[in-house]
């Protein structure tokens, strides 16, 4: 038993972790709305949009459904899988095999950063996308794993040029892109991904492709899949993730799909760590993906009447922003010299609008600020004056 006045040293990997920035946020929220102040909240990734109807009404039933009650382990629902095969190749035209190469995940994040205990040894050499989202880092970090950041830069259209993976670590066999790009909105083609893939074929590397926003393009902009270049499944991971693309973020569901020894090998693992999501749930998603297509149609169009209104107000009111093809956010750099957090911060207090310091995705995110998509069009006018007001 551990005495109360007994000292806790808490490991090493644990205290090495970054800080996370405006850890204060949600006190100076609060403080705010008590003094009357209107909060525009531009920091969070969830589209605040209604779920499917069918989503919530096969729950309903299978909530109640016995055989639903009990664990899912790794193999889930058979319906939910056989789902996506079908999802999969109307989508992307590529036929994969429902009990090989997909696997049910309770939503992608874990799924990423598990991923890391199944592909990596200790001192393994890894390369993540900086700024990139918080698990490529974790999962890295706890498997023990040397990481190597590949800083997105504009003058690279935010891609990570392939010649980085060939020349970086002795011992690189794991590579992680997102693409459409969670914060920088940028977009990748075909051609760029089969450069990808081999590049990772020649250093022996996996190649983890973090697809969360394959259905938010805009402007005729189609996201690449790595399944359906060739050469992908056999030396990756696709991860598909409900929460951007259904707005079913609270659910946490998902899948990873590719390379069946790398699919099992993730299975493997997780059964260490999970017994699977709950199966009304995964009842829920299969009934989701069998008729997608309306519903992702107006979801976009919702998001794109955003970005316009955003892009248009933020660059009326003497902001530099582009227009991204894809994903929910803006990737503004900061209009002032103070670090991003600062200029954060300050927006905050003296406007109510939040916004995510970039830096808060990995030290190259430093400069920029990232702005959801995640209000009504009107609102983005009242965000952009106050941020105005503020400079």
């Amino acid at each position: 038993m551990i005495l109360a006045s007994q000292t806790v040293n808490l490991p090493q990997r644990l205290m090495a972790l970054p800080g996370y920035p405006l850890v204060e946020v949600p006190a100076i929220k609060a403080r705010l709305r008590a003094e009357g102040t209107e909060i525009i909240d531009l920091g969070i990734g969830d589209p605040g949009l209604p779920v499917p109807t069918v989503a919530v009404e096969t729950l309903r039933r299978a909530a109640a459904d016995p055989a639903l009650q009990g664990y899912g382990f790794q193999g889930g629902l058979p319906d939910f899988r056989l789902a996506i095969a079908s999802w999969l190749e109307r989508r992307f035209g590529t036929s994969m095999d429902p009990g090989t190469e997909i696997l049910p995940v309770i939503g992608s994040k874990e799924a990423i950063a598990l991923s890391a205990f199944a592909l990596l040894d200790p001192g393994d050499d890894v390369l993540i996308p900086d700024p990139g989202y918080a698990p490529y880092f974790g999962g890295a970090h706890f498997a023990g794993a040397n990481i190597h950041r590949a800083v997105l830069r504009p003058e690279n259209g935010f891609l990570v040029p392939p010649e980085t993976i060939r020349s970086t670590g002795q011992r690189l066999r794991l590579v992680v892109l997102n693409y459409p790009n969670n914060p920088t909105g940028a977009v990748a083609d075909s051609g760029y991904l089969a450069d990808v893939i081999s590049a990772c074929e020649e250093r022996g590397a996996a190649l983890l492709w973090d697809n969360a926003y394959s259905e938010i393009g805009f402007d005729d902009y189609r996201p690449v899949g790595l399944l359906e270049v060739e050469g992908g499944r056999d030396i990756g991971i696709e991860f598909h993730s409900f929460s951007k693309t259904y707005n079913m973020t609270g659910w946490r569901l998902g899948w990873a799909c590719g390379s069946a020894p790398l699919i099992g090998a993730l299975a493997r693992v997780k059964s260490f760590f999970d017994t699977g999501s709950y199966l009304a749930i995964q009842a829920a998603g299969a009934a989701v993906l069998q008729n997608p297509d309306e519903f992702i149609r107006g979801n976009v169009e919702t998001l794109r009447a955003r970005r316009d209104a955003a892009v248009e107000a933020f660059n009326r009111h003497g902001l530099d922003v582009s227009a991204p093809h894809a994903t929910l956010y803006l990737w503004i750099p900061v209009p002032t010299s103070e670090s991003s957090e600062d200029f954060c911060r300050r927006v905050l207090e003296a406007s109510g609008v939040v916004l995510m310091p970039g830096s808060a995705l990995g030290p190259g995110g430093e400069g920029f600020v990232r702005a959801s998509l995640t209000v009504a069009p009107d609102l983005y006018e009242t965000a952009a004056s106050r941020v105005a007001e503020t400079i």
